[in-house]
């Protein structure tokens, strides 16, 4: 069994309680690997060896040289992403040939943001006092904490840890505990671009000694956390413990509406990609489908038929189209909520339960659920699962009252080809992200980040690694005469 340790003030070290935790392979339900479970010794050791960092030399290199880093650490996962993409599919279950690539994908974040490293720039006000020179620079916010979800790894980490040392701070990344071991892996890349101690530290660990202690810490001025909204509230709540600034990526109900004039296969491609795609398992996954009345039974035949033949199996096989969900907890709630949605009313498609020539493993059936009532249970709330659900809309105005009721506001999407309508619903949808045509695509360029319970501030682009800066006002005065009298107003 592998074993692995936390990364601390750059060196691999065990939990000094000696305590571990096992992590488990999703697709075969069988223990791989064993971790050092982190609690507050290693949390404070962690956070103080970045402030230490922080205030040593880290902040101080010329940007050119921070750059050098980030591409050091893009150029790693070029060279180890088929190693990283079969660990995160052990862990987790997604599919081997999505882990790889997204390992080598993920490598354009460190480039884009060794590229923006020289160009973030203050201004010079046109100030409304004479004699005064006033600009604005940018400076680093300090320690940062990123809160790792399970999914996607590779990519929710890049959009912090990137623009974070692109800006000069320092980090601590906690790492899920359901499936810790991609990113203690990712560790050992950090480790080889040899940055200064300290800089980059990697724990994993449980709640209330871990992911609290560290979003609590005195001496963490930034939280940047990507999961489920009852966790972000506890975040919320133990930022005011230090008063650090938080951005919050969480969860999504995402709507995909498709009008009668889409180009068909088109659209169904979009739907099985954003709902199918990765098990489900997508903070973007778009698990409402609403269809025009006059295409809805042809539409629903024709995505029920691709549902069934879709390969379910296992992840680390090309044609396997389906994996397993991440943990038993996952399937438990899907199937609850299945169950509760057939009593009030929903009608099962397709799908619904465990494939039956799978004996072990966390799989489940790509399912389909008809809803004739818009807050049904699978349709109301966030599955992280391949179900998805289906209802009837008439015209323009009652699609744009359905996708936008729903507490989240992630992601959405929009199948025609009338640009008008494309214009008009994607500016009246209330979601931080809207896909026309198109679905489940990311860029390092491009903002990411949701409305109302999909949380706030956004990830990837340009604008971002402001969020990983302060910004501050320089006055100079230019005169040679002495200040006014502070007592005489004139």
């Amino acid at each position: 069994m592998e074993k692995y340790k936390n990364y601390i003030n750059g060196k691999f070290i065990d939990s000094k309680s000696g305590k571990t935790f096992k992590t488990i392979n999703p697709s075969t339900e069988i223990e791989f690997a064993e971790v050092a479970e982190a609690e507050e010794y290693e949390v404070n050791l962690a956070v103080e060896s970045a402030a230490k960092a922080f205030k040593g030399e880290w902040s101080n290199l010329l940007p050119n040289d921070r750059a050098k880093y980030l591409r050091a650490i893009g150029d790693q996962l070029l060279e180890n992403a088929e190693k990283l993409g079969k660990i995160e599919t052990s862990d987790t279950g997604k599919l081997y040939k999505e882990t790889k690539f997204q390992a080598n994908y993920i490598a354009e974040y460190y480039y884009y943001y060794a590229g923006l490293v020289d160009k973030i720039e203050g201004s010079t006000l046109p100030i409304d006092k004479k004699d005064m020179h006033v600009f604005t620079t940018r400076v680093p916010v300090g320690v940062i904490a990123a809160i790792i979800p399970w999914n996607s790894q590779m990519f929710l980490t890049a959009v912090k840890l990137a623009p974070a040392l692109a800006m000069g701070n320092t980090i601590i990344i906690k790492a899920s505990e359901v499936a810790p071991t991609p990113l203690l892996e990712f560790a050992k890349l950090i480790d080889k671009v040899n940055l200064p101690k300290g800089v980059v530290n990697i724990i994993s660990g449980f709640a209330e000694n871990c992911s609290k202690k560290l979003t609590s810490h005195s001496k963490v001025d930034r939280i940047a956390f990507t999961g489920g909204v009852q966790t972000a509230k506890q975040i919320v709540k133990n930022s005011a413990e230090n008063l650090s600034q938080v951005s919050l990526e969480l969860g999504g109900k995402s709507p995909v509406v498709i009008f009668k004039d889409a180009r068909k296969n088109n659209a169904i491609n979009g739907v099985v990609a954003s709902i199918f795609g990765a098990s489900g398992q997508s903070c973007i996954a778009g698990s409402r489908l609403y269809l025009q009345e006059e295409i809805y039974d042809e539409y629903l035949s024709k995505i029920k038929d691709r549902a069934l033949q879709i390969s379910i199996g296992d992840p680390m096989k090309q044609s396997t189209q389906i994996g397993p969900l991440a943990t038993l907890q996952q399937l438990t709630n899907i199937e609850n909520k299945i169950n509760q949605t057939i009593k009030q009313g929903g009608k099962l498609i397709v799908g619904g339960k465990k494939p039956k020539h799978i004996k072990s493993g966390y799989f489940f059936e790509p399912t389909i659920i008809e809803c004739n009532n818009h807050n049904l249970p699978v349709a109301e709330n966030e599955l992280f699962g391949p179900v998805l659900s289906i209802m009837k809309f008439s015209d323009e105005d009652h699609a744009i009252k359905l996708m936008n009721d729903n507490k989240f506001g992630l992601a959405a999407g929009i199948f025609t080809e009338n640009n008008g309508i494309a214009m008009r619903v994607s500016k009246a949808v209330r979601a931080g992200i809207v896909f026309v045509n198109t679905y489940r695509l990311i860029s390092p360029v491009a903002p990411f980040g949701g409305f109302k319970n999909s949380g706030f501030g956004r990830e990837s682009g340009m604008e971002v690694i402001k969020d990983y800066s302060n910004i501050k006002t320089t006055w100079i005065n230019t005169s040679t005469k002495e200040i006014d009298d502070p007592f005489i107003i004139r």
